[in-house]
């Protein structure tokens, strides 16, 4: 077994309000628990988190937390091991809820994930075989400009060489986005850490500028892979209607 295929943990951030998709859904007004085609978003990612090759997963909990923990504990009976990390500043930006997982990782390579994404098999095998910059980490980035489908929520990234030079979502010179998977080491944690020490707050994207102007941070394009955000009432729309009609690219 190589290094990139040993098996890693996996970081899904869930602590979040979710405000734009509450109240789409009769079931749950909690934006990890909300079905798509039928499965709540934390168990897809979970499923997801299994094909990439995670044997754990840290689930960094916030709003709603006890429903959140008891809900996925009660529906998920997959192989992961599970681990609930609290969030008690889910208020702040999501860097925070990075680090409340740090914790529970010990210093090795995780794999980062959002519980409102739907991700392909396609995405997740490559972030499986994939080894991360020492100290650094990689974000896993879509070149298929024509097939996002709200390109103005979009995180856009300009990457060169496979290295970002520049990401944001009012970014006007891009040539791919931002999936929201990441395969990472400490070293993003250490970024991370030294943002919040200085302004009390820290969003993911600054601990990537930091690394990225460290020479430390990749990107790994996922090719033909699907992957869909799923922050409005629209995009679980479109989110189910792929699923559903088989749209998903063969996996």
């Amino acid at each position: 077994m190589s290094n990139s295929d040993s098996p890693r943990t996996g970081v899904i951030l869930a602590a979040g309000f979710g405000s734009r998709l509450a109240g789409t859904q009769d079931a749950t007004d909690l934006k990890p628990l909300t079905p798509v085609a039928g499965t709540p978003l934390l168990i897809r990612t979970l499923n997801s988190l299994e094909t990439a090759g995670c044997t754990r997963a840290v689930i960094v909990v916030g709003y709603g937390m006890e429903t959140v923990q008891e809900e996925i504990q009660d529906r998920y009976d997959g192989p992961l091991s599970l681990t609930f990390a609290v969030n008690e500043h889910y208020d702040l930006q999501n860097g925070v809820s990075v680090l409340a997982a740090r914790p529970h990782l010990n210093g090795s390579p995780f794999l980062l994930t959002m519980a409102d994404h739907v991700l392909g098999d396609t995405l997740m095998e490559k972030a499986r075989h994939h080894q991360p910059p020492e100290r650094g980490a990689t974000l896993l980035v879509d070149h298929k400009l024509d097939s996002i489908f709200d390109m103005d929520d979009a995180t856009k990234v300009r990457v060169e060489d496979g290295r970002p030079q520049a990401i944001g979502k009012q970014l006007d010179d891009y040539n791919c986005v931002d999936t929201g998977v990441f395969v990472a080491t400490d070293g993003l944690m250490e970024a991370l850490s030294a943002v919040y020490a200085a302004k009390g707050d820290a969003a993911l994207s600054d601990g990537i500028q930091r690394l990225m102007g460290e020479g430390r941070m990749q990107t790994l394009d996922i090719g033909s892979g699907f992957w869909q955000d799923v922050d409005t009432p629209e995009m679980l729309d479109h989110a189910e209607e792929m699923l559903m009609g088989d749209l998903v690219p063969a996996e």
